[in-house]
C-alpha cells in the first residue's frame, strides 16, 4: 500500500463567508477559524493547490477531498518523470512501482454544507464569548452584593471545537 510521506498545501485566496454571526464573532479572524476547522477535516470548500510525496506500491487515495490530480511524477534516475497511475479497485489510484511519487493536485470546491456553516458559527461564537479571559482558568465578577464565579479547564480554548459543538457537526468530514 502506498503511503503519503509529505503534504504541502497552499493557503487559499479566500475562505467561505458565513452569515448570522454576532458582532463579537464577526471581529474574529475568519481565516484562522477556517484553518482550525480544516485542520480537523479532510474536506476543503475553497480551491487551492497541494503537493503530496508518496512512497510505495499499491492503492493510494488523496488524503484531502475533493481532489483533482494535475500531475503525477515518479522519481527515476535522479529526476521527476511523468507517470500515469492506473485506477484502483478501491476508488483511488494504483501506483505500480515503489516511487517515490510527486503528486500535484487541486483540492477543494463545492457548496458549503449547512452543517459546516453552523460549525463555523458555533466555533466563532464560543471563542467570541469565552467566559474567562484567554489563559485564565477562573474569573469572579462582583456587582454589589451579587457575585458570579466561573472556573474553566485551562484547555478551554484549545478544546473549543469540542466545547462549542462544532466537532459533532464536522464528524462526517473528519480525517480518518
Amino acid at each position: 500500500m502506498a503511503v503519503t510521506l509529505r503534504q504541502t498545501e497552499e493557503i487559499p485566496a479566500s475562505y467561505p463567508t458565513v452569515s448570522g454571526l454576532s458582532d463579537a464573532a464577526q471581529v474574529l479572524d475568519a481565516a484562522a477559524l477556517w484553518q482550525r476547522i480544516e485542520a480537523y477535516c479532510a474536506h476543503r470548500w475553497t480551491a487551492r493547490g497541494v503537493v503530496w510525496i508518496v512512497e510505495g506500491a499499491g492503492d493510494w487515495q488523496p488524503p484531502l477531498t475533493p481532489a483533482t490530480l494535475d500531475t503525477v511524477e515518479e522519481w527515476q534516475a535522479g529526476e521527476w518523470v511523468a507517470f500515469t497511475p492506473g485506477a484502483s479497485p478501491f476508488g483511488g489510484y494504483d501506483l505500480r512501482g515503489c516511487g517515490p511519487y510527486r503528486i500535484t493536485a487541486t483540492v477543494g470546491g463545492g457548496d458549503l454544507p449547512a452543517a459546516v456553516s453552523e460549525a463555523f458559527r458555533r466555533l466563532a461564537e464560543y471563542l467570541a464569548t469565552a467566559p474567562a479571559p484567554t489563559g485564565a482558568s477562573a474569573q469572579t465578577v462582583t456587582v454589589g452584593q451579587l457575585s458570579e464565579a466561573v472556573t474553566l479547564t485551562p484547555s478551554h480554548i484549545a478544546r473549543a471545537m469540542q466545547f462549542s459543538g462544532a466537532a459533532d457537526l464536522l464528524r462526517a468530514y473528519r480525517r480518518a
